[in-house]
């Protein structure tokens, strides 16, 4: 299964890459008329597959080059597509055996462990978790996403039992890509909107 995963996500990066520099060509990014190419360039770096989160805002810095450009947002949508359907493959394609968590909350483990842990938790609460890609930023090695979470409170968390609250929720990640995956990451969550929306006191 991973095999085939990454065999089909080095040829969907291929394909991207070549349509960011030009050598084949590019699907319109939409049917009225002209199109803004300095605006269109990050557009044109997104992997529209099927199942794969798409960003709703992005930036990347073109100094980075086009190739390098399409790998790193692919790996932005390959882990927040692992946050929006708990699907281990994706994150196992998008973070190196080595990955630190430099945030890590108390009780997580460290390493690739710990968001498996922390998606099992949480969808143990709110099974119909969602998250949105709202806005990547991609410069040098370095992504930085803000997401918002989205679900309702019907399973138990810390011995409570939800009622269906609507839960939604921000947080920010800050990702560093090493030659091929992420290898570490900061992050931050917005926790006491998401424990009054709970109902639990932390």
């Amino acid at each position: 299964m991973r095999s085939r995963t990454l065999t089909r996500t080095a040829a969907a990066i291929a394909t991207v890459a070549a349509l960011a520099a030009g050598t084949v060509a590019a699907a319109p990014a939409h049917d009225s008329g002209r199109h803004d190419s300095a605006r269109d360039w990050p557009q044109r770096l997104v992997d529209r597959s099927p199942g794969l989160v798409q960003p709703k805002a992005l930036t990347v810095d073109r100094s980075i080059g086009a190739r390098r450009a399409v790998q790193e947002v692919h790996l932005a949508q390959q882990l927040y597509t692992f946050w929006n359907t708990g699907q281990q493959q994706y994150l196992d394609a998008a973070i190196s055996p080595q990955f630190r968590d430099n945030t890590l909350p108390p009780g997580r483990p460290q390493g690739p462990a710990g968001p498996v842990f922390a998606s099992r938790n949480f969808r143990a609460a709110v099974p119909d978790l969602t998250c949105e890609l709202s806005d990547v930023l991609i410069a040098g090695d370095r992504i930085t996403a803000r997401l918002v979470f989205r679900g309702h409170f019907t399973g138990t968390f810390d011995g409570v039992r939800g009622q269906g609250q609507s839960i939604e929720f921000n947080a920010i990640d800050i990702q560093h890509v090493g030659t091929d995956r992420i290898t570490e990451d900061w992050h931050i969550e917005d926790n006491a909107t998401l424990m009054a929306q709970m109902g639990v006191h932390s």
